[in-house]
């Protein structure tokens, strides 16, 4: 019966045909075969969507030499893994250390022995399969811790949240609305996602604020202010100070996301660019979340004055250039305030 496993791949390539016709001839039987006459070739089929498993690669070829070829694939991070085994008539001890410093796994000397190249083939193919392996279960790993760590950050913040909006979604809300004006802010694909991930913690200060502030139905007196400012410190701390870029952005966001752009935020009054990009971001999404929602203390605003509200303080409570990506993302901010809506009887209207 036919071995119906799909076979590991073997890319000889070599200017003469005749080796080509020898090593194949020794490897046929149990590997795919495929063949280069020079070095461009050879990298184009190892660019391929179907690279091989392992290369057979001749040193003396006229265009690239096997030692470009090699040092090539080393450079492209899509193929550097693939073993690379020198097969040439340059058999002197500085040739075969110059092979292997440039990345080759191993060097076999013309003229060649069949069992030896057998032998060789079949341990490095093998060592190829471990390590590929290996890299498939802590990349799975990785995964399942990141997606357990993004579920701890986002229940926090929705902890905090659920104090004063019991349904918590206005962190799902405005974590989504951050990434939409970071991605037209022109902020890359890994920022944007850090970013949404991170922002769910910005209000996890407010662990620490007593109910009898923040559940009040009325306006804040000086102290119980006073106080209230504190939370952006308190969630800061609550957070830490870590290596994990995640985490710094999660900080900085929670220590940030009250500062205004004329300066006159808290708790350090920070003014204009001093201000982390993250936190300038988050506050035009928490605030324009905020205005749209019931509060203890307020209704929920119309959206035509909550966006009154938000274009006018353009330059003084926001960044000025910003607020043309907030504008320019609204139509989708206003698709998730909908989906996540805490009464989804009163979802906002589009404007015209």
């Amino acid at each position: 019966m036919a071995d119906l496993r799909q076979r590991q791949s073997i890319l000889i390539a070599d200017d003469v045909p005749e080796n080509i016709e020898l090593l194949a001839a020794i490897l046929e039987d149990e590997y795919a075969i495929k063949v280069a006459p020079n070095g461009e070739k050879a990298l184009k089929i190892a660019y391929s969507d179907a690279p091989p498993d392992l290369i057979l690669l001749d040193v003396m070829m006229p265009g690239l030499s096997g030692h470009e070829v090699c040092r090539r694939l080393k450079a492209n991070p899509d193929r550097q893994h693939i073993p690379v085994i020198f097969v040439t008539a340059m058999c002197s001890v500085e040739d075969e250390r110059l092979g292997l410093e440039i990345g080759a796994v191993d060097y076999i000397t013309k003229p060649i022995s069949p069992p030896v190249v057998k032998a060789r083939v079949r341990t490095h193919l093998a060592l190829y399969d471990q390590t590929r392996e290996l890299e498939r279960m802590v990349a799975q790993r990785t995964r399942e811790l990141l997606t357990s760590r993004q579920q701890i950050i986002q229940r926090l913040g929705r902890a905090a949240e659920f104090k004063d909006n019991e349904t918590g979604n206005h962190v799902i809300r405005m974590a989504h609305a951050s990434r939409l004006i970071a991605e037209v802010a022109g902020l890359g694909d890994k920022a944007q996602e850090i970013l949404q991930l991170a922002a769910p913690m910005h209000d996890i200060g407010k662990i620490g604020i007593p109910d009898h502030i923040l559940l009040k139905p009325g306006k804040l007196d000086c102290s119980e202010w006073n106080l209230m400012k504190q939370h952006p410190l308190m969630g800061a701390d609550i957070i830490g100070k870590h290596d994990d870029e995640l985490l710094q952005t999660a900080h900085t966001i929670a220590l940030t996301h009250h500062e205004r752009w004329d300066g006159s935020g808290y708790p350090y009054g920070l003014r204009g660019t001093a201000i982390p990009l993250v936190g300038r971001i988050v506050a035009i999404a928490d605030v324009f979340d905020a205005l749209l929602s019931v509060r203890p203390y307020k209704p929920a605003l119309p959206l035509e004055v909550a966006l009154d509200y938000m274009y006018g303080q353009s330059g003084s409570h926001f960044d000025p250039q910003l607020i043309p990506a907030f504008k320019k993302a609204l139509p989708e901010i206003l698709k998730i305030h909908q989906t996540y809506a805490d009464d989804k009887t009163q979802p906002p209207a589009y404007p015209a």
